[in-house]
């Protein structure tokens, strides 16, 4: 969590950034309030958890910051300090924005309290206006918690999308968020006052499809006691979302084709068409390239969705979102629950940060409920999360827990107890790793010309500098990873793709 402190003493920055230090968040600084403005409001502003503001400064000072937050709609929470205390000052402060108050010099215990409280009340503000923008189809970019830079990007690619009535394609794993994005597309554009309505499509009996999604009339069939307008019909006028699109019968699949191209849909047992406007947005977690090769998705079908593709990430890829997620979470099934729970511990965040969310988003917001069912106190630990206890091992979880804070953002997912275990060495390595290797001397370089002076292939160059590199700091894959300046996933998928995979499932 990062915090910006906003105050045109430098002494007093220093102060707060080692209090801050010590509770393990991260600092940024500013020396006015035109600079700290310039940072909320750019790229980087998405990075700010909480502010820290001086009331007094020169040009604009600590409520002048707060009224220009106002305007531009930046709701970062804000404490105010300052070495004039009076009542006055208090009020205007809180009718101003600012959500807690402190007095210079703050101490250390007080100010980490007022920071936790800010945080999580921002947390729960932030749930309940989501869940307020949910139901009533206006929920936007905002309201979606990300601080991946990959993330963002995906962001920016829907509002583009959001701003015309293009049909878009949103691919990613199961529980990574791709209804969120369907939500916002449709929240933020012309569309966001008609109807948003979404179909499982793997979730309908493969007899009952097209009347759930067409519509039927009155006894067109046995058990249609009554008169059904189907999906498209609610939708008319908004946008529809197709979830799971890729399960859909072959036969479904042609009438849906039918009803993009023409704008209309013809219900079972009906005697015309129905005209409809819908704007369609589809989910799947399948290959549907693959599927129309193997000839179980219609190509032109897959045409007709496929205009605008998105593909959101893993949560593995954007292990940065997950301290905010966890955060709001935390602040609504606490809520929920009737609990007074404000914090989870650093240990646990490192700990969820570094694991390997096979479910995403999904898989880490049912290990918060389960956490927040489990507490005994206001605060959750390490002992809250058995289930990933059980599945790192203890010892795993230990050396995560005393990994270095700064690391977080760069971490790998943690996925095996090699990752961890610094001493373990891979059985392919092992006989070479047994013996002391001397450092290579400069002629003996990688050989870049083959023996009739062509380059090299860079994947052979590739494999056998991960080899030679794996071998020298003996199967430490951490250290290995460091030194070629990737990630130990990045690692593992090159040994994977140079062919090493076997001999990597063989050592664990």
């Amino acid at each position: 969590m990062t915090i910006l402190i906003v105050d045109d003493d430098p002494v007093q920055c220093r102060l707060l950034e080692g209090m801050l230090h010590k509770f393990e968040y991260e600092t940024l600084t500013r020396d006015s309030g035109d600079a700290a403005l310039s940072l909320l409001a750019g790229p980087d502003g998405a990075r700010i958890d909480c502010v820290i503001l001086d009331l007094v400064m020169p040009n604009l000072d600590g409520l002048g910051v707060l009224a220009k937050m106002r305007q531009s709609g930046i709701n970062v929470p804000v404490i105010v300090q300052t070495a004039h205390g009076g009542i006055d000052n208090v009020v205007s402060a809180m009718r101003a924005g600012a959500i807690d108050f402190v007095v210079k010099p703050a101490g250390a215990e007080r100010l980490h309290v007022s920071v936790r409280n800010a945080l999580n009340s921002s947390a729960l503000e932030g749930e309940l206006a989501r869940i307020k923008h949910s139901r009533s189809g206006t929920l936007g970019f905002a309201d979606i918690i990300t601080k991946s830079a990959t993330m963002h990007a995906v962001l920016r690619m829907a509002e583009k999308a959001a701003a015309s009535t293009i049909a878009v394609l949103i691919s990613g794993e199961s529980g990574v968020g791709k209804e969120l994005i369907a939500r916002a597309i449709h929240g933020s554009g012309e569309r966001r006052s008609k109807p948003f309505i979404a179909v499982n499509c793997g979730a309908m009996p493969e007899n009952l499809v097209e009347s759930i999604l067409f519509g039927h009339e009155k006894g067109s069939f046995t058990g249609a006691t009554e008169r059904h307008t189907g999906k498209f019909v609610e939708a008319s006028g908004g946008s529809l979302f197709l979830d799971e699109v890729g399960e859909l019968p072959a036969a479904a699949q042609v009438k849906l084709l039918r009803a993009i191209q023409e704008g209309e849909v013809e219900p079972v047992g009906a005697r015309k068409s129905v005209k409809v406007d819908v704007r369609i947005v589809s989910a799947t977690n399948r290959d549907l390239i693959a599927d129309v090769k193997a000839g179980r998705f219609r190509e032109d079908l897959f045409y007709r969705l496929h205009v605008f593709p998105i593909t959101v990430p893993p949560l593995r890829e954007r292990a940065a979102d997950i301290p905010a997620l966890v955060r709001h979470f935390l602040a609504r099934f606490a809520a929920e629950e009737g609990k007074r729970i404000g914090v989870v511990t650093p240990e646990a965040l490192r700990v969820l940060s570094a694991f390997h969310w096979q479910g995403n988003i999904r898989q880490l917001e049912n290990a918060v409920f389960r956490a927040v069912v489990l507490a005994e106190s206001d605060s959750i630990g390490l002992d809250e999360f058995p289930q990933i206890a059980a599945q790192l091992g203890d010892k795993i979880a230990a050396a995560a827990a005393e990994a270095p804070h700064a690391d977080l953002a760069s971490a790998a997912p943690i996925e095996t107890a090699e990752d961890l275990e610094p001493g373990l060495v891979p059985s392919a390595f092992a006989g070479a790793a047994s013996a002391p290797l001397a450092p290579r001397s400069p002629g003996d370089a990688l050989p870049l010309l083959d023996a009739e002076g062509e380059l090299r292939p860079l994947e052979e160059v590739e494999a056998e500098l991960i080899r030679y590199a794996v071998t020298h700091y003996r199967g430490q894959m951490s250290e290995v990873a460091r030194r070629l300046k990737i990630g130990r996933s990045t690692l593992y998928r090159k040994l994977e793709a140079l062919g090493l995979h076997s001999e990597r499932a063989e050592a664990e």
